[in-house]
């Protein structure tokens, strides 16, 4: 459980490519113009830091000169880091570039075979920001699921959690095997439930000013499909019979937009390899999607 904190006056502000929202005396963000089915309005990056002091960037998004020109316009020469929640193509491809307009020093979980960090944050490393007004603490979360190599940030001054791709605004979160694990997914969610955070800065949509109970929204709407995915392999299985991913998808996202059909693909296979290891399921193949699945009892 996390130190209490005072009331923060968050803010909202503009989900719009190029505006400054202030969302906290330690907090801007500016929306990269990457909007699509997957990302949103754009992916948020945030300058963290009392902006007369030193400041870090967290997820300076994709490549897009014209978006990293204006995070480095917004740092007017102050900032001093660039840390990412994960390596997914939205959130990390950007550092180079900002790397080369600001001389920042860069923060991640390990090394990637696109990107080596400068510095490797394991969970609890910490780094402090000074101010002339308030200095700022940057505390890492690893925080797999999404990604294996996710890490969450909370500023620990105000209790706000910089949760990547962990908790989106308006959406639930891909869990794409095999790197993507539902079962590391729901134990950190449970985890970031019991931190009491004030705010959630999420990658994508707007700043969450009622974390648990979207946390608690996330947790049951996935022990409900968990259940619902149970009662459909009973039926699809009975006899003795086996049923794949697709026929799964077909019976339990059935107003589900085609589009998003591969998504739910990954979500029924990431649900399944958690039951799996659980013991309550089982496959020939589970690190397969394609592989058929049946009820261990």
């Amino acid at each position: 459980m996390s130190a209490a904190v005072a009331p923060q006056p968050f803010g909202t502000g503009e989900l719009a490519p190029a505006v400054v929202s202030v969302l906290s005396p330690r907090v801007r963000r500016v929306i990269a113009p990457n909007p699509t089915l997957m990302t949103g309005p754009g992916t948020g990056s945030y300058l963290v830091g009392d902006p007369s002091g030193e400041l870090a960037v967290v997820d300076p998004g994709p490549d897009l000169p014209g978006h990293l020109d204006r995070l480095a316009e917004v740092g007017a020469g102050r900032i001093r880091w660039i840390v990412v929640t994960h390596t997914h193509l939205d959130h990390s491809p950007g550092v180079p570039g900002l790397v080369a307009r600001t001389g920042a020093a860069t923060v991640g979980f390990r090394a990637d075979e696109d990107w080596t960090p400068d510095v490797l944050a394991g969970d609890g490393w910490t780094l402090r920001l000074e101010g002339q007004t308030v200095a700022t603490t940057l505390r890492a979360l690893h925080t797999p699921g999404h990604a294996s190599n996710h890490l969450c940030w909370l500023v620990e001054e105000e209790n706000l959690l910089f949760s990547g791709d962990h908790i989106m605004d308006g959406s639930t979160v891909v869990i794409a095997p095999p790197d993507g694990d539902m079962a590391a997914y729901l134990a950190q969610l449970e985890r970031l439930r019991g931190l009491g955070l004030s705010a959630i800065a999420p990658g994508h949509g707007r700043l969450i000013t009622d974390p648990d109970a979207r946390i608690d929204a996330y947790l049951k709407h996935r022990r409900d499909r968990e259940t619902q995915l149970v009662g459909a392999l009973a039926e699809l299985t009975a006899g003795g019979a086996t049923a794949t991913v697709e026929e799964l998808v077909a019976r339990c996202y059935t107003e589900t937009p085609e589009a998003l059909r591969p998504v739910a693909r990954y979500s029924v296979w990431a649900h399944l390899r958690k039951l799996a290891g659980e013991g309550r399921v089982a496959a020939d193949d589970p690190d397969e999607v394609a592989t058929a699945w049946r009820l261990t009892a």
